[in-house]
């Protein structure tokens, strides 16, 4: 019995160790193997070419795509979000539902289904033209246009799924409180569901902004090999065996100005919210 007892209280912990493991084999080791191949040899030389403006360049570019993707997201799924909780009643699961079920798909068939709609003979500019907006197709695919496109598309549900949750927790009787008291409702938005909600917003934020700096396969291909991004930098440096150590060393430097950026980040979050409150 105390056998028995003993494996019943360890439950959790037993649950847990898959993914324990799988983070162990994927990350940890993954990682401790980049350090190693960054600082074997002579790492003075793989770092020092990195330090060069144009590779800051490549960062400023990435952490700009990384910014403005997570910006766009929440500003399209703020509103979203509050429609789905508050607004659309019986809809509200199904319209999660078809924002959630492209995502089982496979990931290039997204890409090229945005082929067909941003080419020049696309669905975009066919439209636009029957409108008589344009007189001619505009160049839309290889631009940054659409490699923004593509990114707010891609990382739209993970920006909504954490500001869904809050929306939930959120005690709707506030409103009436606070129109009550003579707020108007752009008022109630801005001192009351937005600090209620800021968590969803936080965790939000950063589950588009981290992956979005080092993605590299949007555009690679949305951009036309036009934008060297980070990802695509290290893509490049680690697949050659001879310059494996300097995508390891340029790995470990974008990593530590990705560490610095989040954390300023939050910081002024942290500090708006204090500001607010």
């Amino acid at each position: 019995m105390q056998f028995f007892d003993y494996i019943k209280k360890e439950i959790p912990f037993i649950v847990g160790v898959p993914a324990l493991v799988w983070q162990v084999l994927f990350f940890v080791i993954p990682l401790f193997c980049i350090v190693g191949l960054a600082f074997t040899g002579k790492p003075f030389e793989y770092f020092a070419p990195f330090f060069d403006p144009v590779f800051g360049a490549v960062l400023v570019r990435s952490l700009i795509m990384a910014l403005s993707n997570g910006l766009l997201c929440l500003s399209i799924a703020y509103p979203l979000t509050y429609f789905l909780a508050f607004k659309a009643g019986r809809l509200r699961i199904p319209g999660l539902f078809l924002l959630i079920v492209p995502f089982w798909t496979n990931f290039l068939l997204h890409i090229y289904a945005w082929f067909f709609v941003l080419e020049k003979n696309g669905f975009l500019n066919t439209l636009l033209l029957s409108a008589g907006i344009i007189c001619e197709p505009l160049n839309l695919l290889n631009s940054w246009f659409s490699v923004m496109v593509m990114m707010v598309y891609y990382y739209m549900p993970f920006m909504i799924l954490p500001l869904y949750a809050q929306f939930e927790k959120f005690d709707k009787r506030l409103f009436e409180a606070s129109l009550d008291l003579g707020a108007s409702w752009l008022q109630t938005i801005w001192y009351v569901l937005i600090p209620a909600t800021m968590p969803g917003i936080i965790s939000g934020f950063f589950l588009v902004f981290v992956p979005s700096f080092g993605e590299f396969a949007i555009p690679e291909l949305m951009g036309g090999d036009k934008f060297l991004c980070v990802g695509s930098l290290v893509s490049y440096c680690v697949l050659s065996a001879e310059t494996a150590s300097y995508g390891a060393a340029f790995t470990i430097l974008c990593s530590c100005v990705l560490i610095i950026a989040s954390v300023t980040i939050y910081w002024l979050l942290s500090q708006a919210i204090k500001v607010r409150a």
